[in-house]
């Protein structure tokens, strides 16, 4: 083998996702394995925006093809104005396909009414995460509410597009001196297309990172687009040496833009490479 990088690239292609060492005629790549992966503290999981066209029962059979069992939820799955019974049922029928609902969102929150809406919802869900993006304004009533229903919120940052929290420093700006129920959901694609460093980013947030959301663009710009995890710039196993040192305990949900109509060939590559470098020494 000649380079690391060509053996996470091979990582890529759900080789060790499948549980096989191919021979290359090289035993470095035997030596560069663990016979099994590290006991890490975090673990995957899948960011239900990967599926806004396909409907509750699609995305089940995806997520058991890929054997992923956590999975937050987005409101096209399970409408903001849900009644109790509504969203039991959509709950059941993940439970009942042992996949567990982790968190809801991103939930989006511009009048008092909606963050009032959001907490419901979440308690309905019986979840004690909100994946959110509150206006600025509403952080103290944001604030308010994750002590009254002890649910926490992880604001997720949506890079140079939009300029409601674009990265994590303007995340933990906003965040730093309120409660600890409100902290980050760090989107690691968005972070390094608005210039910043994502592995840098969880070391420097770490005590208020509560969700993490993994990808690959091909750019480190507003133009930079998803791609399988491993073809673009973002340096994962930096990524997931720094979830180490931190011990993060939460989910690295993937979240997939690419070929929304059809993923799941991208979405097991990109599986089967953050697996691969989790096995990594």
């Amino acid at each position: 083998m000649k380079s690391r990088r060509q053996f996470l690239r091979l990582t890529g292609t759900g080789i060790l996702a499948a549980g096989t060492i191919p021979v290359l005629g090289s035993s470095a790549l035997v030596t560069t394995l663990k016979k099994s992966s590290p006991a890490d503290s975090f673990s995957l999981g899948m960011a239900g925006y990967t599926f806004a066209r396909f409907n509750v029962e699609e995305t089940i059979k995806i997520m058991k093809r890929i054997d992923i069992k956590y999975v937050s939820l987005k409101d096209f799955h399970m409408p903001l104005n849900s009644t109790q019974e509504q969203i039991a049922g959509v709950i059941g029928k993940f439970k009942d396909a042992d996949i567990t609902v982790y968190a809801v969102g991103v939930v989006y929150m511009n009048t008092p009414e909606s963050v009032d809406q959001a907490f419901e919802y979440a308690k309905m869900a019986g979840v004690n995460m909100i994946v959110g993006a509150p206006n600025y304004e509403l952080l103290p009533l944001v604030e308010k509410k994750t002590r009254e229903y002890d649910i926490r919120v992880a604001i997720h940052n949506h890079g140079p597009d939009n300029p409601l929290f674009p990265n994590a420093t303007d995340v933990w700006e906003h965040v730093k001196d309120l409660d600890p129920g409100i902290g980050l959901c760090l989107d690691i694609g968005h972070d390094i297309r608005d210039g910043h460093n994502p592995a840098a980013d969880i070391e420097r947030y770490g005590e208020r990172i509560y969700d993490l959301h993994v990808k690959d663009v091909d750019k480190a710009s507003k133009e930079g687009k998803t791609i399988e995890m491993g073809r673009g710039i973002i340096n994962i196993p930096d990524v997931v040496a720094a979830l180490r040192k931190i011990n993060y305990s939460g989910k690295c949900s993937l979240e997939f833009e690419k070929d929304m109509q059809d993923p799941l060939a991208g979405i097991a590559e990109s599986i089967g490479y953050f697996k691969g470098i989790m096995a990594c020494k």
